[in-house]
């Protein structure tokens, strides 16, 4: 887990270095359009998560009925649990990412894009690394939770400059 902090800090810290700021647009409608394409990362990953164990169920009659009818199949509750992961990614990262889009400063939108990208990249590691247990699972769970953290940190020293 130690590994994806520092390529998130890395990562992130090196975006906003090196990108020129004037590729994003510092105005409202720039900003909410950023926030929109960022959403979408984590909205896929979820979205994917929810197809996958809906296309278990329907092939499995063992799991057809759901979850709250059944006591599921081994294959369900691990997909269940992916789904129920994500989702509390995507709970964090969302918010997240409005926040940013809103309060940071132009020069630091950069991140935010690199955020949903690790967002991406990190929940295909940890859907890939599950089954192998904590240690093949923890560098995308931090992939994923990571920038989002250091994003919120960062919002939040943002909006107390406003204060």
């Amino acid at each position: 887990m130690a590994s994806a902090l520092a390529l998130s800090v890395a990562g992130l810290g090196a975006e906003v270095l090196v990108a020129p700021a004037v590729l994003l647009p510092d105005t409202l409608e720039g900003r909410l359009q950023l926030a929109a394409c960022a959403a979408l990362a984590p909205a896929l990953a979820f979205a994917a998560c929810i197809a996958r164990l809906a296309a278990h169920r329907f092939r499995t009659p063992a799991d057809l009925d759901g979850s709250g009818m059944t006591e599921g199949t081994d294959q369900a509750r691990l997909l269940q649990a992916l789904l129920q992961n994500t989702l509390e990614q995507l709970a964090l990262a969302l918010p997240v990412y409005a926040a940013w889009a809103a309060l940071a400063p132009p020069r630091w939108l950069v991140a935010l894009p690199v955020a949903a990208g690790m967002f991406v990249l990190g929940r295909l590691l940890f859907f890939v690394g599950y089954a192998r247990g904590a240690p093949g699972r923890a560098f995308g769970f931090a992939l994923t939770f990571y920038p989002s953290v250091l994003l919120l940190l960062g919002a939040l020293l943002f909006a107390a400059h406003l204060v």
